[in-house]
């Protein structure tokens, strides 16, 4: 049998999912629309794709489409092995070994066909298209998530009679879409106030994709309105602890001890931030007085 795009196309829809409780499984179309958009942005260079935690976050947002029915957690692992069964890759341990168990597979080698049709435009987009609306795979308010987070005009809009549904729905998928693009696209997991970068392969990142201009004001989830940040500057950016000019400088607008300006500004507004994450530990390493006293070594005059 030639395995042309034809050929793949009709394996997209007709994946074998887990459909207990008339509930069906989102994980596999969930994981190949992960891979298409990958391929899109160039990030799929060989055959060989590792179970990296770019490739887990991703999933995790896609996940967020469909959570509202499928409650337990999102285990990307899944889909990653168990799809070595269609014959689209094969599931590889680290040594290069074919894969028994899910636990094992940290890399797959997509079949030598699908990875030149994942090269090609036209195939991705008919890829796509497929996935979403294939029976039973998602819900009708699901596609039309799925459609505004991919930037795809659907082809029928099953629940335009639902207003309101529908203007969820919309809403998001462009909010999937803004923390792929602010996240991981634009600063790549690391916040944008400490430099913290710290990620999982169970879909876990030390920061949030954060709006700039309040989105309850603006309604902006355009990626140039948002930064990413970790919990803590998240927390304090919402508060108004410090803010940003149009350069994105570094500015504090409430407290008179937390001003900073210049490099050494910057270097102790880090420090500042850092013992935030985990103070027990730092007066454990440092005791009451010692802490004090680094943190004293970093003041900046406040701004005049």
């Amino acid at each position: 049998m030639i395995k042309d795009q034809q050929y793949w196309l009709h394996k997209l829809a007709t994946l074998r999912i887990d459909r207990a409780r008339g509930n069906p499984a989102p994980h596999k179309p969930l994981l190949l629309l992960v891979l298409m958009e990958m391929a899109e942005k160039g990030e799929i260079r060989s055959r060989e794709v590792p179970l990296s935690p770019d490739l887990a976050f991703r999933f995790s947002v896609f996940w967020s489409v469909v959570a509202q029915r499928r409650k337990q957690s999102p285990e990307v692992r899944l889909p990653f092995h168990h799809l070595g069964s269609s014959g689209m890759w094969q599931p590889l341990m680290a040594d290069g070994k074919p894969s028994p168990d899910k636990k094992l597979t940290t890399i797959i080698r997509i079949d030598p066909s699908l990875y030149d049709c994942l090269a090609d435009q036209r195939f991705r987009d008919r890829a796509r298209r497929v996935l979403i609306e294939t029976e039973p795979y998602f819900r009708p308010e699901e596609r039309v998530a799925l459609y505004s987070m991919l930037n795809i005009n659907p082809t029928a809009l099953e629940v335009d009679e639902n207003k309101e549904l529908y203007r969820a729905s919309i809403e998001k998928g462009r909010d999937a879409r803004f923390r792929i693009e602010v996240v991981l696209l634009a600063h790549k997991h690391t916040c944008g106030l400490t430099g913290y970068r710290m990620t999982t392969l169970e879909m876990e990142s030390i920061v949030d994709a954060a709006h700039i201009q309040e989105f309850r004001d603006s309604r902006n989830n355009d990626p140039r309105n948002g930064i990413a940040l970790s919990k803590n500057a998240h927390w304090q950016f919402d508060r108004g602890l410090w803010s940003l000019n149009d350069d994105y400088i570094k500015r504090n607008l409430k407290t008179d001890g937390f001003l900073i300006r210049g490099q050494i500004g910057v270097n102790a507004e880090t420090s500042l931030l850092g013992t935030c994450f985990n103070l027990a530990r730092m007066i454990t390493i440092l005791g009451v007085s010692g802490l004090i006293e680094k943190l004293m070594a970093f003041r900046v005059p406040a701004f005049g």
